[in-house]
């Protein structure tokens, strides 16, 4: 079971971020309950598809204090939006710290359900990105996920890996989790400081040319020149490729009858 109250940290944390990224927002003229839903759906949503795949009741509606804590945190989230927005990067850190959260309570739960190591590692992908999918969607926003330089997903997949490898090797439960969330905040904040990204998508252009075989007939040029050999009576002569088409006369080694005279041989013929 995932404690209450990670899980409420997870969402509360969730919510504030996804206010203060609207905030930003002006021209949208979003209202209180805009912000409000804004937080609200970035706090729930990891969790409600990471509970739509693993086919259990949806936690949120399971307690009274989720929508609580999701409202007064969009909330604090609107009207500390100029105190926050001070902080350098602090929307960054928090989100980076939401995707974090929210990958560990999605991998460690689909482990605990008896998924296998790569199938809880994309449930804890999913529950870790899914609030900004569905925050971007509801602002008209171009998905951050699928655009060069956001690395949430990635972030999200070297923690949840992390987390499943250390429960593979029976880490306590806490610290494997505490590991998963650490990586991923660090490789999220990372990205955005030092402009990591993943290469832009695209095509081959020039495919590399394959080297044409040789006909027969060059086959056969093609080993002329390289020369060839003749077997003589005294052993196997090399013949240079310039002198390998000069015909060799007396190239059969001829037969040997004895002469009468001891040490000598006539030649036949």
């Amino acid at each position: 079971m995932i404690p209450l109250w990670v899980d409420l940290l997870a969402v509360g944390i969730g919510a504030l971020q996804g206010a203060l990224f609207a905030a930003q927002f002006r021209d949208r003229r979003l209202d209180w309950l805009g912000v409000a839903i804004i937080g609200i759906v970035v706090g729930f949503g990891g969790g409600l598809l990471r509970d739509l795949l693993l086919d259990v009741p949806l936690a949120p509606l399971q307690s009274n204090w989720y929508v609580v804590v999701a409202t007064a945190a969009a909330l604090l989230g609107m009207l500390l939006e100029r105190v926050f927005s001070r902080l350098n990067r602090f929307i960054t850190v928090l989100d980076a710290l939401t995707i974090g959260l929210f990958g560990a309570i999605g991998t460690t739960k689909a482990l605990a359900l008896g998924l296998p190591e790569v199938a809880a590692v994309f449930v804890g992908v999913l529950a870790a990105v899914g609030g900004s999918i569905l925050r971007d969607l509801l602002l008209n926003l171009p998905i951050a996920l699928m655009h060069v330089g956001s690395l949430y997903a990635v972030a999200a997949a070297a923690g949840s890996g992390t987390i499943a490898v250390l429960l593979a090797l029976d880490v306590d439960v806490l610290l494997a989790g505490a590991t998963g969330v650490a990586i991923t905040f660090g490789v999220r904040v990372a990205s955005v400081l030092f402009g990591w990204s993943l290469p832009e998508q695209r095509a081959i252009t020039r495919l590399p040319k394959l080297p044409a075989l040789p006909k027969r007939g060059q086959r056969d040029d093609a080993a002329a020149e390289r020369g060839r050999t003749v077997t003589t009576a005294t052993g196997v002569i090399h013949l240079h490729p310039t002198t390998s088409s000069i015909p060799i006369v007396g190239s059969e080694p001829r037969a040997r009858r004895r002469s009468p005279i001891p040490g000598a041989s006539q030649p036949r013929g």
